[in-house]
């Protein structure tokens, strides 16, 4: 491999490994800690990258053979007990990353989360909370005093202490403390206060970090959780709000709220998941009225139109999208899919597909499904890391499925796992290996480019009994490939495929055909002279 393709896989493999491990995770903290401190300590030998792997030997406290793989991370392997991940693979990470010319300690300052002026924010602004409070006492009903109210304590507590990303999530704890604190007292009207504070609260974050400037990875690491744990807790108050009888009184709340939840789509650029997916939760269950969600698609068309240039439109269009599909208008919901790119639309695609599902709309569902299939490979081109798009496979293959059992369509779900290759490897080779399409699997795995000695045991042994001559292209694939390598340890690799190959010719009565097989290798093959000295030696050839 090319240190220009080395470089490249190590890169694309050193975000997924950013995304997988959490510094705020003690376990995973202490992961990297550990293979940092082996890789410093000069204990990772023998480092080899591969085609799609890197090989090394990390000599712990048990000299430990690892087998990190550069694409599909699942793959890695370690001689050590430990389960999945462990600190001997994040340790020949490391020596990779360096021996193709990156920074390991550039590496692990952009993993963690800087801790420092933490404390001092959090004392700050719990005086201020407090001082708040007595200031303002229990709100009453009344929406607009409200809004001021959350919007003039964010302000306080968070927009005029402008410092640093790494005090925001702390700042906001003692801002929502200020808001609680403030809650009317009946219980209906409390839940209808802490919902329309979590939609203000939302926006007024959003503004604060668009105008803050703060770098969106920076922002990702830090206090995404922040949104996400807002969208969280306006899931739980609709639900509660719904589980009670409202006063009549509510009706003007609502219909502000309205109002400001529509602010959600264009209030900023950026936070395009968040936005929408709390913009489309609100619409689903609690603005529940036919003529509402009419007009709220007008008011969408309108601000359509208004758009400028610069503006992100997405959110707009997968707003309609929802409300139309909520209208059961589902050709017009589909045709506004199919028009557009994937890499908009495919991520909210599961969203509908399950929000259909629960209504047991199977119905519905098929024509989603089908759509998905047809774009999702685009999808995968345009987000391009192994992690992202596995876990994506691995959503969407849970619905498609629930989907096939439900209805019996089960090529639906094999062509969804055929489009999604790789990503959908797992499921569809244990499908294949369940169905007994023997067949079928082995050219799975031949598409997957695995070499014999990967595949498990006793999937070789069901095999070889059940119909051996799926293993034959494997062999013969593994073979080549372990000659290709060009070193002694292929070539006796290479050798062993061989012997195995002659095994099952023989077992099927086919020992011509494996003696002009070999006959043209070893005729192909005749400068490599270490490799037919390894023939030799396992009794191939003759002397």
């Amino acid at each position: 491999m090319e240190s220009i393709h080395a470089t490249e896989r190590i890169g694309f493999i050193s975000e997924d490994l950013k995304e997988l491990l959490h510094p705020h995770s003690t376990d995973d903290a202490k992961l990297v800690q550990k293979g940092l401190m082996l890789y410093r300590q000069g204990l990772v030998k023998q480092v080899q990258i591969w085609n799609e792997k890197v090989t090394a030997m990390v000599q712990d406290v048990i000299p430990c053979h690892v087998s990190f793989h550069l694409r599909f991370l699942s793959q890695s392997t370690c001689t050590c007990p430990s389960d999945g991940l462990c600190r001997h693979q994040i340790a020949v990470f490391f020596a990779a990353y360096a021996k193709v010319g990156k920074s390991v300690a550039d590496w692990v300052a952009e993993w963690r989360e800087p801790m420092k002026e933490k404390n001092d924010a959090a004392n700050w602004g719990l005086q201020t909370a407090k001082d708040l409070v007595k200031a303002n006492g229990v709100m009453k009903p009344d929406y607009d005093r409200w809004v001021e109210a959350f919007e003039v304590s964010f302000d306080t507590i968070i927009t005029k202490k402008h410092t640093s990303p790494y005090v925001v999530a702390e700042l906001f704890q003692i801002y929502e403390r200020r808001i609680k604190a403030s809650s009317p007292v009946e219980k209906e009207w409390r839940l209808l206060y802490e919902l329309v504070g979590n939609i203000i609260s939302f926006k007024k974050l959003a503004v604060f970090t668009a105008d803050a400037g703060f770098a969106e990875e920076v922002v990702k690491r830090v206090y995404l959780h922040v949104f996400h744990n807002l969208v969280d807790d306006a899931e739980d108050l609709v639900q509660r709000i719904g589980f009670q009888s409202l006063p009549f009184d509510f009706d003007e709340f609502i219909l502000k709220l309205k109002t400001d939840v529509f602010e959600l789509l264009t209030v900023v650029q950026g936070l395009e998941a968040e936005r929408v997916y709390l913009y489309r939760h609100l619409w689903t269950s609690l603005f529940k009225k036919k003529e509402w969600r009419q007009e709220e698609i007008q008011k969408i068309r309108d601000r359509m139109q208004a758009l400028e240039s610069w503006e992100n439109s997405t959110p707009l269009i997968i707003a309609a999208i929802h409300l139309t599909i909520l209208s059961q208008d589902d050709d017009v919901a589909l045709d506004m899919v199919e028009k557009s790119a994937n890499e908009v639309i495919v991520p909210y695609l599961i969203y509908w597909i399950e929000l259909l599902a629960q209504a047991k709309a199977w119905k519905r569902v098929g024509p989603f499904i089908e759509v998905l299939i047809q774009k999702i490979k685009g999808y995968f081109v345009y987000v391009r890391t192994y992690h992202t798009c596995a876990s994506f496979s691995r959503m969407a293959m849970k619905h498609i499925s629930a989907y096939a059992t439900e209805t019996g369509r089960v090529d639906v779900y094999e062509r969804a796992l055929l489009t999604t290759l790789p990503y959908s490897y797992a499921d569809y080779e244990h499908m294949l290996f369940e169905r007994r399409q023997y067949d079928k699997w082995g050219e799975l795995q031949a598409f997957m480019g695995w070499n014999f000695h990967d595949i498990p045991k006793e999937r070789v042994k069901v095999i070889e009994k059940e119909m051996p001559e799926v293993l034959l292209g494997l062999l013969h694939q593994s073979a080549i490939q372990e000659i290709n390598q060009k070193n002694r340890q292929s070539y006796k690799m290479a050798v062993r495929h061989l012997k195995k190959l002659r095994t099952l010719y023989k077992k099927l009565k086919r020992q011509d055909d494996f003696q002009y097989f070999l006959d043209t290798l070893i005729e192909k093959t005749k400068r490599l002279r270490a490799f037919h000295e390894e023939c030799r030696r396992s009794k191939l050839i003759e002397e």
